[in-house]
């Protein structure tokens, strides 16, 4: 006898066995255990859950949905959305016209009635294993966005006295606070998407979510109610361990949830306007940051093959002072990072001084500023130098103190890696010399510095090519001769880019290298027309060349290489 027929005997055993007496039993006990029905049948019939369903399917005339079926078909979370049907273990389909409730339990009755009052519309129930249905979920989580569930209707009460110990669809969908839940989805969402900041901004009715993703902000949700965007930001408070009954000052905090199977950290920064209080909430995924970091290399980061030739080359040198400098979130930090995992074998000594460490390396001596326990840069970064060091990477370079500390510890056999704020390579040495440093010093130290945007990418799931008219171009100060037998391309924006017709950003960057020449410029205050010239007969391309090279090549729009970079 086959497997087939053995299969087929032990089923019809079974369904033998599922008499109404054995049924009347088992629901018996399930009411005074406080059990499902069907953990009773499994244990008096001692079944598996898989099996007991395909023969309760055929006793009790109900479709039987199996693993392969269920994957075939969408879930219908409109009918029944995601949070309830993983709280009541059950969940709605579409099939030829049908509304189908899938369950694994036929005799939980209070599901069924609810189903009828929630529905409202007609529908069959079908069956399936309860771990089918919950791995059915599992899959479909990463597709779901909580704050479609959180919005506020009804009543609204503020609930902000525990800690978030857990944060994912299923605990938010069992909240019980309008305000609680609305918080918890907006961080849980941002942290599905992969978003750097969250921005909640309060206005004349209400309040506004905003998440910031490629560099770029996008608005995901808007509340109605001065009174529930007051209880938001309280409870935003409290989560950070702030003042909730101040309102007229800026304030600075930190809280940490559990999501994702990890540990995240959270910077909030509330601020008065003129409608309330704003708040900016800073996302520190140290653990995602890592898997980013690990094996990072400065290649993968965008620049084209010559700055990425010398940057490199210079990271290894064994002494001097490297420079980064761009704005705030452009990168300039993972470039350093990706310096250093290149340059990081275990022969040299590494140590790093940041605020906040946001990238965690192994084998590097990483040293977090406490300007509330007196340990400032400058001070951080003249303890590192009794500490043996061959590498030290300055999280950022503000003060002359800490230039003068940095310029030294290059002069003396030391490669110090720092970034620096400015708007472009030339503006690095005039930030140095309003700081007072010697002249001289200064660019004996100075190797090059590098200065660098990120440009937002066509999403490759949606680009078409597109022309420009020369009107465009000569508006963006770019020959309309350069784009002959050239292939321009933009994106009209698809589920994979979220609608932005971006995906995924390249870093365009402009090395300044120091010879002699320009040596001899900077210590002799040269103007900065000057300096220029002498830069770029040394090999430095600007950073609108680099950024109208990706736009020719057709990696980016003429938007967006306008709004990265400086018309000019």
């Amino acid at each position: 006898m086959n497997a087939v027929n053995e299969s087929a005997l032990h089923d019809e055993a079974l369904i033998h066995r599922l008499t109404p007496a054995v049924v009347r039993a088992a629901r018996q006990r399930a009411s005074s255990e406080q059990r499902s029905v069907n953990s009773v049948l499994e244990d008096d019939l001692a079944v598996s859950a898989e099996a007991l369903v395909h023969a309760l399917g055929r006793v009790l005339h109900h479709r039987v949905f199996d693993n392969a079926v269920l994957a075939s078909l969408p879930p219908a979370f409109d009918l029944i959305d995601y949070a309830e049907g993983a709280r009541r273990g059950c969940l709605a389909f579409r099939d030829a016209g049908v509304i189908w409730v899938v369950v694994s339990d036929p005799f939980d009755d209070a599901l069924q009635a609810w189903c009828v009052e929630h529905l409202g519309v007609p529908h069959e129930i079908g069956l399936a294993s309860a771990d089918d249905i919950a791995a059915l979920l599992s899959r479909h989580e990463d597709s779901m966005r909580a704050i479609d569930t959180a919005l506020p209707t009804g009543e609204q009460t503020a609930d902000s006295g525990s800690d978030l110990e857990d944060l994912s669809i299923r605990s938010i969908g069992e909240g019980t606070s309008v305000v609680v839940k609305l918080v918890h989805s907006t961080l849980y969402d941002a942290l599905k998407s992969g978003v750097s900041d969250i921005h909640i901004e309060s206005h004349l009715s209400g309040l506004v979510i905003k998440y910031r993703l490629d560099g770029t902000l996008t608005q995901v949700g808007s509340i109605e109610g001065r009174e529930l965007a007051e209880q938001v930001l309280s409870r935003l408070k409290v989560m950070s361990e702030l003042d909730i009954a101040e309102r007229r000052i800026p304030q600075d905090g930190r809280f940490r949830v559990r999501a994702l199977g990890r540990e995240i950290d959270f910077r909030v920064s509330i601020m008065p306007s003129i409608h309330g209080e704003d708040a900016v909430v800073r996302v520190l995924d140290k653990r995602s940051l890592a898997d980013q970091v690990s094996g990072l290399r400065l290649d993968v980061l965008g620049f084209d093959d010559t700055t990425l030739a010398t940057f490199r080359r210079m990271a290894r040198d064994p002494y001097g002072l490297l420079l980064v400098t761009g704005p705030t979130g452009s990168g300039k930090t993972t470039t350093l990072y990706a310096a250093i995992s290149e340059t990081n074998h275990g022969h040299d000594k590494i140590i790093t001084i940041e605020d906040p460490v946001e990238y965690q390396l192994p084998g590097v001596l990483q040293i977090p500023v406490n300007e509330k326990k007196g340990l400032t840069f400058a001070r951080g970064l003249r303890s590192i130098l009794r500490h043996d060091p061959d590498r030290i990477m300055v999280g950022e370079i503000r003060d002359p103190e800490t230039a003068q500390i940095a310029i030294q510890a290059a002069l003396t056999g030391h490669l110090v890696l720092s970034t620096v704020h400015a708007n472009n390579v030339f503006d690095v040495i005039g930030r140095f010399t309003h700081m007072d440093v010697d002249p001289y010093s200064f660019v004996s130290a100075l190797t090059g510095v590098l200065a660098q945007r990120l440009v937002r990418v066509n999403c490759v799931h949606c680009s078409e090519v597109v022309s420009v008219t020369e009107a465009a171009l000569r508006e963006s100060l770019i020959d309309p001769a350069r784009i002959e037998g050239r292939v321009l391309r933009a994106s009209h924006g698809c589920g994979k880019c979220r609608g932005t017709g971006y995906k995924g950003r390249k870093a365009v960057g402009e090395l300044l290298i120091l010879d002699d020449a320009l040596r001899e410029l900077i210590v002799a205050r040269a103007p900065v027309r000057q300096i220029k010239d002498a830069a770029r007969r040394n090999g430095t391309r600007f950073l609108r060349d680099a950024a109208v090279e990706l736009f020719l090549d057709g990696l980016t729009t003429l938007d967006e290489i306008n709004r990265v970079t400086l018309v000019a």
